[in-house]
């Protein structure tokens, strides 16, 4: 059985982005709520995840820095099934490790800035248009 996946327009989003992990019980930090742009806060019994700007991330504490984030042009309905895999498969198939987050209306990944070539060469042999 043959399977094909959607293809999907994408953009990067200009900024060097940070992951922070905090303590489950720490407040969110004030500097969190403050970084323009893409920001996601993620509170779990386990830990809180912020991914931020890199220039507002915290010299101090549990970082994972230098990563871009590819936007995925959404709204997708819901209902949709394989948006995601449609851009993790090729990603993976190049060995390209990622990080996903997804919000009411798109999905957002995180690719480590030293794979973007790599990425942009894999998701448009997917398919998948690269614009600005």
């Amino acid at each position: 059985m043959t399977r094909t996946m959607s293809t999907h327009d994408f953009s990067v989003l200009a900024d060097a982005y940070a992951v922070v992990r905090l303590r489950p019980q720490d407040p969110v930090p004030p500097w969190a709520l403050a970084s323009p742009g893409f920001t996601c806060i993620t509170r779990t019994v386990d830990e809180i995840s912020i991914v931020c700007r890199d220039a507002d991330a915290p010299l101090d504490g549990q970082a994972s820095r230098g990563w871009v984030i590819l936007r995925l042009h959404g709204p997708f309905p819901h209902a949709q099934v394989g948006v995601l895999a449609s851009f993790a498969v090729p990603l993976a198939e190049a060995r390209i490790s990622i990080f996903a987050l997804s919000t009411f209306d798109t999905d957002y990944i995180l690719i480590k800035a030293s794979q973007l070539q790599s990425a942009l060469r894999a998701l448009a042999g997917a398919g998948h248009t690269h614009v600005a």
